[in-house]
């Protein structure tokens, strides 16, 4: 059906014909009549086909043909992508994402925990608590409560605040043991009984019979539990539970029990944000009959409180470790249900969230809402594939693209800034969580195509995390109110650099100030000594080749932008700057490699460790490939074209033994090809390097060949963290078949579809279409690519010619062309 719409629609893009339509909504590709015109008149269902040219009005198509259309528009405009999307995957091993119900880029993330391994041990590091980066693990057989903020894929962790847990029963405030359920308040569940969905996850507790159901709105979380007959239904409200948690990480919390069905509070925390301030409030569909608390904290001092027995229907509850409690009566069948909203000014906020978003009861109206906004998201691009699978690996991907970065202000545009203050955004929505190591290489690029406005809200978080920073300095990882420096880098240039080039920020001499100011930090990881010596040295700065092949891209970043600005000074200064890989490369052993503040070069040189001083998260192999700035710059470094592929080769069919990664917790068997590193960030560019040597087969190959092996639609069909979106922003590129090899550029490289056909909805009203022709599991290799029409003959395209519209296609075949 889908092709012969196409058929049709080829037919008629001509300057002779234009569609009338009177229904109602309408499928995108009509935009393709862009050639002649179209109108819309929204009454009872008819087509007819037109004439710009009155001789050829006789031509008119069969009314059979007719209806098959009207039919087949309909039946597109009626596609719910969500039942594409299965938002379990990723929750096996190290994908590190969460299945709980959020809707796209939602401040809640209301979730289940299924276990609570707490960061330290005995005073050090515990390796267990990495498996619990988003709270859940596939594997485990017991759920502690449901929790409603949460990060996606990343490879450290914070949040999960405000746990809550139906239970019946006596009041048990520890969580118990996954061996012996019984001795906490967790509960038993098996996964034949649990649903997930976007906006929507269930569970039935085994331990208590209680049907669990969770849904959101963008800052409020709202549960519906249903009991059987009782009149002990409890609430637990666990305010020390957490991910990444430890013994002194709550700094205080505080609960008011302001009536019968309202309580509100807040939970400040030292973890990864290490001031972090959560308000909430959370509202009961029912009265509450009796509740309590549970102090756990160490200090002696009690002061005059003392005189009150607060541990049980007493209104305020305040402590450094506390677990409430909310107990009901209900009959068998009975649903309790929990509004919490969440804000980070303060409860008042959290309360006009609360009322804002969710103003009734209706839990299934709040659930089809949140599926609606999916929806409408998902379908930014429609896409046929040969297969189901593909299908369900693509939207889910594009899922998870869409979870993050997340609103970060109130209802009324209020939120709390870097230097702890409320401030007002203006004009822009505040988003936080950017994990900008990862993100800056395709997900943001991804937003500039489909998530534009956003994209550019995004720019403005950043920006404002610059004015509010002490230190001067646009975000390195940033969320709640917190930078946490996490990696290296400032890729937030990257981000303002290909947003600017894409036209999607203005080309305003503030984002250069910020970027520069940024690059010239006195006191920020080397980069003195960078800016001296031309490179990090590692005597003085750990990790020293990453730190400066990633500065001198971030460098060539500003040089972009600063010529768009017609900065000739600061562009020929950071031009330079971009040149300084050339300073790390060791022309005797082809790699990339350290040197000392002396000049002298790193002794005990190992190429596949990927502990060997110099690098993080990566060996030579990776991160001697990563000069995205100059492609061609490092192909002559390494002897030129011929050479450089046959590199390419010995990285994609050589072994990477156990022993090199054993102590690297980012870096898994899972996510790995010869020694190349899918599973981890810094490698994702290298299948497109081909492009620039001439041997555009091998990356059509190597990129069908990793979309096959790295990703798919089961609990474990993410090969590593999807960091952020990032990992999934990869796979729905190489889906469309182009990449974004440099950031802060115009161009994407072209590569090897895994789509039949493919529509991106564009915000400026726009359509561009990808085709394939010939498309099969087997036939990779492209033999020759049409734009609009015409023969492609080079080997990338340019964002202007995505945001004009038009049609890609790309011709396949089983041979190298």
């Amino acid at each position: 059906m889908g092709l012969l719409i196409i058929n049709l629609i080829n037919l008629l893009s001509s300057n002779q014909y234009f569609v009338q339509i009177r229904g109602g909504n309408i499928f995108r590709p009509l935009c393709l009549f862009q050639a002649g015109f179209f109108f819309v008149l929204i009454h009872v269902s008819n087509l007819y086909l037109c004439s710009t040219r009155p001789d050829n009005m006789k031509r008119i198509l069969s009314l059979a043909l007719f209806l098959f259309v009207v039919v087949a528009l309909r039946s597109q405009t009626s596609t719910d992508y969500t039942e594409f999307v299965n938002p379990l995957v990723g929750t096996k091993n190290m994908g590190h994402t969460f299945p709980g119900a959020c809707v796209p880029f939602g401040m809640v993330q209301l979730s289940p925990e299924t276990e609570a391994e707490p960061y330290e041990k005995n005073g050090k590091y515990n390796p267990g608590a990495y498996r619990y980066c988003s709270g859940y693990q596939y594997d485990d057989s017991t759920i502690i409560g449901f929790s409603h903020t949460h990060f996606s894929g990343t490879g450290h962790s914070d949040l999960g605040d405000f746990l809550i847990m139906p239970t019946t029963g006596g009041i048990k405030f520890n969580t118990g043991t996954a061996s012996n359920p019984e001795s906490g308040y967790r509960s038993r569940f098996n996964h034949k009984s649990e649903t997930a969905k976007p906006a929507f996850y269930s569970v039935f507790l085994d331990d208590y019979s209680i049907l669990a159901e969770l849904t959101a709105t963008t800052r409020v979380g709202f549960h519906r539990y249903t009991f059987p007959k009782t009149d002990s239904a409890n609430i637990i409200l666990d305010l020390m539970a957490g991910i990444y948690n430890y013994d002194d990480k709550n700094i205080w919390t505080f609960v008011r029990v302001e009536n019968d069905t309202l309580v509100t509070g807040f939970r400040q925390t030292a973890g990864w944000a290490r001031t972090k301030t959560v308000f909430f409030a959370m509202a009961f569909s029912k009265p509450i009959v009796e509740y309590g608390h549970q102090k756990y904290d160490s200090s002696v001092y009690r002061g005059f409180w003392r005189k009150f027995d607060e541990t049980k229907n007493f209104p305020e509850m305040a402590g450094r470790k506390i677990k409430a409690y909310f107990r009901f009566n209900t009959e068998k069948g009975e649903s309790i249900k929990i509004k919490f909203a969440l804000s980070s000014t303060g409860t008042a906020g959290a309360v006009k969230n609360l009322l804002e978003e969710i103003p009734n009861w209706d839990f299934d109206e709040i659930k089809q809402a949140g599926q609606q906004k999916w929806n409408k998201e998902l379908s930014r691009i429609q896409a046929g594939f040969i297969n189901e699978t593909q299908k369900e690996t693509f939207y889910t991907a594009l899922y998870h693209c869409f979870l993050s970065p997340v609103v970060y202000m109130d209802v009324d545009s209020m939120y709390k800034g870097l230097d702890q203050n409320i401030h007002k955004a203006y004009g822009f929505t505040n988003y936080t969580i950017f994990s900008l190591w990862d993100t800056f290489r395709a997900l943001h690029p991804l937003f500039n195509i489909v998530q534009t406005s956003r994209n550019k809200d995004m720019v403005e978080s950043m920006m404002a995390h610059y004015e509010q920073s002490v230190h001067k300095m646009l975000p390195v990882w940033s969320h709640y109110s917190n930078e946490n420096w996490c990696m290296i880098g400032y890729h937030s240039v990257s981000v303002l650099a290909d947003a600017m080039a894409k036209g999607v920020i203005a080309k305003d001499p503030k984002y250069l100030a910020a970027a520069v100011t940024t690059a010239n930090n006195a006191y920020y990881d080397g980069i003195p000594f960078y800016k001296e010596l031309g490179f990090v040295p590692e005597d003085k700065n750990s990790s020293s080749v990453s730190k400066t092949l990633e500065y001198a891209y971030d460098d060539w970043c500003i040089e972009q932008m600063a010529t768009a600005l017609g900065e000739v000074g600061i562009a020929r200064e950071f031009s330079l700057r971009a040149e300084n890989y050339k300073k790390l490369f060791d022309s005797n052993t082809g790699f990339m490699r350290a040197k000392f503040s002396n000049g002298e070069w790193i002794s005990d040189f190992n190429t596949l460790n990927t502990r060997q001083a110099g690098y993080i998260e990566g060996n030579a192999w990776t991160y001697s490939l990563f000069v995205p700035q100059d492609p061609e710059g490092l192909i002559a470094l390494m002897g030129g074209k011929q050479a450089f592929s046959l590199h390419l080769d010995s990285l994609f069919a050589m072994e990477l033994s156990d022993e090199h990664i054993a102590e690297n917790e980012d870096i898994t068997r899972d996510g790995i090809i010869g020694n190349y590193v899918h599973g981890n960030e810094p490698g994702h560019h290298i299948a497109y390097l081909y492009n620039y040597c001439g041997d555009e087969q091998k990356t059509q190959k190597r990129v069908r060949m990793i979309m096959d092996k790295m990703y798919s639609n089961t609990v474990d069909g993410l090969c590593g963290n999807d960091d952020a979106g990032q990992m999934s922003a990869w796979y729905i590129f190489s889906s469309l078949g182009f990449y974004p090899v440099s950031p802060g550029s115009a161009k994407y490289d072209l590569g090897s579809p895994l789509v039949i056909s493919a529509y991106i909805n564009l915000e400026n009203g726009k359509l561009f279409q990808i085709k394939t022709i010939n498309q099969s599991e087997h036939n990779v290799y492209v033999e020759k690519v049409l734009l609009n029409g015409k023969l492609l003959k080079r080997n990338y395209i340019l964002h202007s010619e995505i945001t004009k519209g038009g049609v890609l296609e790309f011709y396949m075949s089983g041979q190298k062309n």
